[in-house]
């Protein structure tokens, strides 16, 4: 008997695009269960904020990578990328949808195109071709890439510094040219022989921005003002990643006395707004997203029945 494909959905798109509840919908229809790609939704405690599922939502489908870690814990895109492959398996296995939903790009890079296995920053080594770029002129380390690592140096104009630098450094540190990592760059989904089937969400920019500035009101009127102060009366950090967040990190200015209310929630409906902003650039430069108007469903579901549920 033919082995059955091994099918893996991804949802994306800018906050309260509504990802959440289109996943939820395909998960209760078609037998799914729901993989948070939400740098953090991991955090235990940090609930209004990041607009966490309800326990009455996670009893009806099950959600994975949510409320899994301490805030001072670390969680890195290769962390999630892993977790994500293990989980999708056993998802699988059960007969289930894999459904890996969320806004957090790096996340989702990690997952579907792998990350550069390449070395680490050698500030040193940086500090000396910058020396040499201001000395000889960015031209001269522009030939010396093109001398190493031709292929890459037909992808980077001769005044991308940044790009020129990185890949320098790559080649002393390493010996391989930057084109050779970037080929070893795998995808860890695609590497366990799952298909994947990616829907991006989009709203025009009007009904967005109505959907953020109504969710942060709610985020306010359901108490993250008292959240926060819980949280720091448990002796969580500041410092804590979560604490970062949007939302949070306003919060804590005003509980600090350095912002009003007012402030706070007009500068994260602002800054969400910017986010949210990043997030489609982000997401429309990722290949393989096949885009959807989040209020369309019957289009929605006909790609899901014929490309995973057939």
């Amino acid at each position: 008997m033919e082995a059955k494909a091994k099918k893996i959905l991804i949802i994306v798109g800018p906050t309260a695009v509504g990802k959440s509840a289109t996943a939820l919908w395909i998960a209760q229809k078609y037998s799914g269960e729901i993989i948070s790609c939400d740098s953090m939704q991991v955090y235990r405690g940090f609930d209004i904020g990041t607009d966490k599922p309800s326990e009455e939502v996670r009893k009806s489908v099950p959600h994975h990578l949510v409320d899994i870690l301490d805030p001072e814990e670390q969680f890195s895109a290769a962390d999630f990328a892993h977790r994500a492959v293990e989980l999708a398996e056993k998802i699988m296995a059960k007969g289930h949808l894999p459904i890996v939903v969320g806004g957090t790009g790096l996340y989702h890079k990690a997952l579907v195109e792998g990350l550069f296995p390449g070395p680490g920053r050698d500030q040193t080594l940086r500090q000396k071709l910058r020396q040499e770029a201001e000395e000889l002129g960015l031209s001269y380390l522009y030939q010396k890439l093109k001398e190493v690592d031709p292929e890459y140096a037909q992808k980077v104009t001769p005044k991308d510094s940044v790009r020129i630098i990185r890949a320098l450094e790559v080649y002393h540190l390493t010996g391989k040219p930057i084109s050779e990592h970037f080929r070893q760059t795998a995808s860890p989904v695609q590497n366990k022989g799952f298909i994947l089937h990616q829907i991006g969400l989009k709203l025009k920019r009007e009904e967005l921005y109505r959907r953020i500035e109504e969710r942060v009101d709610r985020m306010f009127a359901q108490g993250i003002v008292e959240e926060v102060r819980n949280l720091l009366a448990r002796g969580v950090s500041e410092q804590a990643t979560p604490f970062k967040g949007l939302g949070y990190r306003q919060v804590l200015r005003y509980i600090k006395g350095e912002i009003s209310l007012e402030e706070a929630i007009r500068l994260t409906k602002l800054e969400t707004r910017h986010y949210a902003k990043r997030q489609m650039t982000w997401f429309k430069k990722s290949p393989g997203i096949i885009w959807f108007e989040a209020e369309d469903r019957e289009v929605i579901e006909k790609y899901i029945v014929e490309n995973l549920i057939r």
